[in-house]
């Protein structure tokens, strides 16, 4: 059985995309829409984390709504109450992994880079 086929972004960073060009040509990475706004039905300080999530990990899309609201339910419980349990600081550290949150799951982020001009300044200056 073939391997699967690696992800562009991830053949970029892992070098395997320079190793073997040809293999890699003509890939293209899926669009993703963006994380967007919080759920109206999560309450003020878990809006508020989707937020901080949202402004900490701008790699973050909407395929990633779902883990992002469990995430976001976890650090408002943790605003709110310090001294949560262990199991629930566990799957808090969970969540920030698949996140890509943590600096080691971080280095298999192709995160965006930020434009160096703005579009708008051709308009405003």
């Amino acid at each position: 059985m073939a391997n699967p086929r690696l992800p562009a972004d991830v053949a970029a960073v892992t070098g395997a995309a320079a190793k073997n060009p040809q293999r890699h040509k003509g890939r293209a990475a899926p669009m993703v829409k963006g994380l967007g706004d919080p759920p109206a039905y999560l309450g003020e300080i878990e809006q508020e984390a989707w937020r901080m999530f949202a402004d900490e990990m701008p790699w973050l899309g909407a395929s990633d709504r779902a883990i992002t609201e469990t995430a976001s339910r976890l650090r408002a419980r943790m605003m709110a109450d310090p001294a949560m349990g262990v199991n629930a600081l566990a799957q808090f550290r969970l969540c920030l992994s698949a996140m890509g949150g943590t600096p080691s799951d971080r280095s298999k982020v192709a995160a965006p880079e930020e434009p160096d001009d703005d579009p708008a300044d051709a308009y405003f200056n």
